[in-house]
């Protein structure tokens, strides 16, 4: 599974501001609204928001497997359904769309109308999350978690670092950046 959108050089035409966190390597899926519109499929490029229910309207995604109604939910549950391959076929023909060297520039003007600015938007949290696990993976966390339940000589148990050590999370707590908690 080749994932052309992450190439190094490309480039997009969209004006991307230098250490941007979304170049067009990082094509990130999320779910925006904004005013009039309601909450839909989106990708970050750069301080744009891309409305992929626009691209599908205007046939860019014919030759892949999602149907409009996936790209003007609430979630990206249904889009995940199809799989990576999938969605790593949507990644790179977005990456082709907005690559400076594609050969959809003659419809710029139709591709434009996708373009939002993320000052502009509103974000959701974009999937339904029922369960999650969630792993050690660093030193660090394991010996936190550890001295929380045990004194800081015994943080690390013995197995830590021959096998991986997981742990159930609860989906309750996953919640937008900033939002207020309750506990």
């Amino acid at each position: 599974m080749t994932i052309s959108a992450n190439d190094p050089s490309r480039k997009s035409w969209v004006t991307v501001p230098e250490n941007s966190d979304f170049p067009i390597q990082n094509l990130p899926f999320g779910i925006f609204s904004k005013e009039a519109i309601s909450p839909r499929a989106g990708v970050a490029l750069g301080d744009q928001v891309i409305d992929l229910s626009i691209l599908h309207e205007k046939g860019f995604f014919n030759d892949l497997p999602f149907g409009k109604e996936e790209f003007t939910e609430k979630v990206l549950n249904g889009m995940m359904k199809h799989g990576k391959k999938a969605f790593c076929d949507l990644r790179n023909k977005i990456a082709e769309i907005f690559d400076a060297n594609g050969n959809h520039t003659e419809r710029k003007t139709e591709i434009e109308e996708s373009l939002n600015s993320q000052d502009s938007v509103t974000m959701h949290i974009p999937v339904h999350v029922g369960d999650y696990t969630d792993f050690y993976s660093s030193i660090e966390h394991a010996t936190n978690v550890g001295t929380m339940f045990r004194d800081p000589n015994n943080a690390l148990l013995p197995n830590w670092k021959h096998i991986p050590v997981a742990y159930h999370g609860r989906s309750s707590s996953i919640i937008l950046s900033g939002e207020e908690i309750h506990r």
